[in-house]
């Protein structure tokens, strides 16, 4: 009980040393936030000991719904995006609001963890006056809770009255179904809609993200011909192993040097005889030391940051692949598009001096774009080809995607001001 009772009072005392520089309403939405902190640590608790599992669509749902009472109370329409059978995901939260004044915001946040049933629990549990810890408590259900959080105190103050808010909550960013053109679909189109995209996946006090790399993948099969290994150096041919290998190195020795680029072979495939599940990256081999490799198969993933950046890769692995062969073998490679990339833009820059200007005026220094390199793939890079965008506006802590996952308290209560002056200046 002594550890609640710090964890929920101690709140007021990151007080706002630069008052002079916040406007009344801004120093009334700050306070209005501080109020509701202790509501909001609840809801936290609440979601958290919901497991969300990608594939637990019940408890993707049963968090969706959690929230979805939250924003309704606030004056948003809800409404569930559900997604075909095949696609085998619970589907989507989204809640709007539609005015006429300021920037119409597209709020990303995500129901799903990629803690499943099966996996140990982790319940909400206050590890002392800083550290929370819990399945999904840093990505992203702190995050979700700063969104709502800063809602909340918005409309009690009857300042979401005249603006335009889509909230979108994804239940499938851990693992989105495919095809992404069915399970994206209307995530994609409401975001053109608006003109800024604010994702709150896990954040901190100094930084923020203006740039986030795209994923995609990639396939390399390369066929020798068979012969006794006696041979290999001896006009039988060099064998599909040998090549694989060679077109690797190549691919290393080429591009590893590149900034922000970066590939990677995950499944290594070779032998006499072959049964590849290319798409759900598996499969059985055999072989015989004494028999050159007839058949190679390699799966692996490519990093970038921009289109033109994997584009140039792409044509550089191609021609890698398809030229220069070891004697007796061939090869083909083919490219899988995954999550775009989110490029670091102007707009994104400018963004990111709004809320270093609000992180300034709340004394709480300066907020500068982090390496766009660090952070992978998200939601927001499927929007971020048509509107400006920020990420990493949310919950900081450690241990993301791991056994002990943790959440910072001492941090969290700001990051909640932060977003809720954040928004309000961006809706004005």
């Amino acid at each position: 009980m002594k550890k609640t009772f710090l964890l929920f009072t101690g709140f007021a005392l990151f007080g706002i040393t630069n008052a002079q520089n916040l406007s009344n309403i801004e120093q009334k939405l700050i306070q209005q936030t501080e109020k509701n902190y202790p509501q909001m640590m609840e809801l936290l608790k609440t979601s958290v000991n919901i497991n969300s599992g990608t594939f637990n669509m019940k408890g993707v749902r049963a968090v969706g719904d959690l929230y979805a009472k939250e924003l309704k109370a606030l004056g948003f329409t809800i409404e569930w995006i559900n997604m075909p059978d095949s696609v085998k995901r619970a589907g989507h939260l989204v809640a709007y609001r539609k005015g006429k004044k300021g920037k119409k915001l597209f709020l990303i946040g995500h129901l799903d963890t990629v803690f499943e049933p099966d996996m140990p629990a982790n319940p909400f549990t206050v590890l002392n006056d800083s550290t929370i810890t819990g399945q999904g408590i840093n990505d992203m259900k702190g995050g979700d809770v700063i969104i709502i959080a800063a809602m909340k105190a918005m409309h009690e103050l009857n300042l979401l009255d005249d603006a335009s808010i889509t909230i979108y909550m994804t239940g499938d960013e851990e693992n989105g179904g495919y095809p992404r053109e069915v399970s994206r679909a209307d995530f994609i189109a409401r975001a053109k809609q608006h003109d800024v995209a604010l994702a709150f996946e896990g954040g901190s006090l100094k930084g923020i993200a203006t740039g986030r790399r795209g994923a995609s993948g990639w396939t390399l099969e390369v066929e020798g011909k068979q012969a006794h290994s006696a041979g290999v150096f001896n006009g039988a041919g060099y064998g599909a192993i040998y090549e694989a290998t060679r077109i690797l190195n190549t691919f290393r020795e080429t591009l590893s040097k590149e900034k922000y680029l970066s590939f990677n072979p995950g499944v290594f495939m070779g032998g006499s005889e072959m049964n590849v599940d290319i798409e759900n990256q598996k499969g059985t081999i055999s072989g015989k030391t004494n028999i050159i490799s007839p058949k190679t198969v390699v799966i692996g993933d490519l990093r970038f940051l921009t289109e033109e950046q994997k584009n140039n890769a792409r044509k550089t692995m191609r021609e890698i692949a398809t030229t220069n062969n070891l004697l007796g073998t061939k090869a083909s490679i083919r490219f899988k598009d995954g999550i775009p990339s989110m490029a670091p833009t102007k707009g994104n820059e400018a963004l990111a001096e709004v809320l270093s200007k609000a992180s300034e005026d709340m004394g709480f220094g300066k907020v500068t774009p982090g390496d766009p390199g660090s952070r992978g793939a998200g939601d927001i890079s499927y929007v971020a080809a048509y509107l400006d965008c920020l990420d990493g506006l949310g919950a900081s802590g450690r241990g993301a995607h791991a056994p002990g996952e943790v959440l910072n308290t001492k941090e969290f209560p700001i990051l909640m001001k932060r977003a809720a002056v954040f928004i309000y200046r961006l809706t004005k």
